[in-house]
């Protein structure tokens, strides 16, 4: 271990990471570098300085990453239409690529000998780091203190930081963990791994309950430019102010709650739950503006690809050559999905009331039941006959009208 002199750790300041910079020192003898990205935990990241030095880092690096995290992470990622198993929007899995990449260069700048993780030998996010720092670079030194030392749950992790005078918000009592950042806040493990219960009320953040989300429903409207959105309200955002105000006004109507059990990358299940008021609100309107715009085989082959590059978000493999392709192909898809949105927030749901588009592709011209002068209805037929050949073809040989 003496080679090692110098560690860059992703910091969060809890449990899991406030207990490695001390056991880093003391198994390592090293310094360490604590690196904690800025991607809207809010208040949470207040006395992370402090209390990162106070616990034994030589150094800590807070860097504001919101923007980035928006622009370049969530938005190729919301243009996918990526979603895990049909229910989670992969809040947590997308911010892991963007935090190793940032702490792979600060390990740069400081000239460090290895990068650390607080993440557990169970779980999916060990493999997003790792994968990440490979990728930059491959002959990186990993360490992973949950696959090296002796403690074996949190609650031995609880009486380590009592031990050793370490602050920590986590108890005995509730020592479920949260993973927060502009997108969503997670919830995993402690007393939510009986799948049968139900989440307490006060464990929510960003949302309030649908029963005492407002009486009157919410419009809110998205304008949408090849796929990405642009505006609320008629109102020109950054990304990131964009996906706070709809947080905002999501969480106010209840909206974003899931509660599911998914299948981790490393082979087990396990129950997480999360709110993402803006994310879902975002979903909802993008698909909407694509429902006017998109061609109907290019909306079905980009369809096609979503539980693929959902898995390859969730695995951990952003920057991998088939994320990258498949990104291509699907902006391509999205160039053109330019529009409005209008959306209905009501006691948890979020509904399409109206969409509009100067691409539009739909006239009622066309759809309309009145006469028109596009679509002669006597057409439908050869239309159909062809397209029942086989199938008449399939009855006939079942019902011994025609041999082989």
């Amino acid at each position: 271990m003496s080679e090692i002199k110098k560690v860059v750790l992703a910091y969060s300041g809890g449990l899991d990471t406030s207990v490695i910079i001390k056991w880093l020192v003391e198994n390592y003898g090293c310094d360490v570098i604590a690196f904690a990205a800025d991607l809207g935990q809010g208040e949470e990241l207040s006395p992370l300085k402090k209390k990162a030095i106070a616990t034994g880092a030589k150094k800590i690096y807070i860097k504001d990453l919101k923007e980035e995290f928006v622009k370049d992470f969530i938005f190729p990622m919301l243009r996918a239409g990526a979603v895990y198993e049909g229910m989670y929007l992969l809040g947590t899995s997308i911010a892991r690529p963007l935090i190793a990449k940032a702490q792979m260069e600060i390990a740069k700048k400081e000239k460090a000998d290895a990068v650390s993780h607080g993440s557990t030998g169970k779980g999916n996010d060990q493999v997003r780091f790792e994968l990440t720092y490979y990728s930059i670079d491959p002959h990186i030194k990993v360490i992973a203190p949950w696959r090296e030392w002796d403690m074996k749950s949190r609650t031995d992790l609880i009486d380590y930081a009592e031990t050793h005078g370490i602050p920590v918000t986590a108890t005995k009592a509730k020592p479920y963990s949260s993973d927060r950042n502009l997108f969503h806040i997670s919830f995993e493990g402690g007393i939510l791994e009986d799948p049968w219960a139900e989440p307490t009320e006060d464990m929510f953040v960003l949302t309030v309950s649908p029963e005492r989300a407002p009486s009157k429903p919410t419009y809110v409207e998205i304008d949408f430019k090849d796929g990405n959105p642009v505006a609320v309200n008629g109102k020109k955002l950054s990304p990131a102010k964009l996906l706070e105000e709809l947080n905002k006004v999501g969480g106010k109507n209840g909206i974003g709650r899931v509660d599911l059990v998914e299948n981790r990358y490393v082979g087990m299940k396990s129950r997480g739950v999360y709110e993402t008021p803006g994310g879902t609100i975002l979903h909802a309107a993008r698909r909407a503006v694509e429902s006017i715009t998109m061609d109907r085989e290019v909306m079905h082959l980009r369809d096609s690809l979503i539980l693929r590059y959902a898995e390859l978000v969730y695995y951990g493999y952003w920057y991998s050559p088939e994320r990258q392709m498949l990104q291509t192909m699907i902006d391509e898809a999205l160039k053109g999905v330019t529009g409005t949105a209008r959306m209905k927030l009501y006691k948890g749901n979020c509904d399409v009331v109206g969409r509009k588009s100067d691409n539009s592709l739909y006239h009622p011209d066309f759809a309309t039941f009145e006469e028109d002068v596009v679509y002669n209805q006597k057409d439908a037929e050869g239309f159909i006959k062809l397209n029942a050949l086989r199938l008449k073809i399939k009855a006939m040989v079942e019902k011994g009208r025609i041999s082989g």
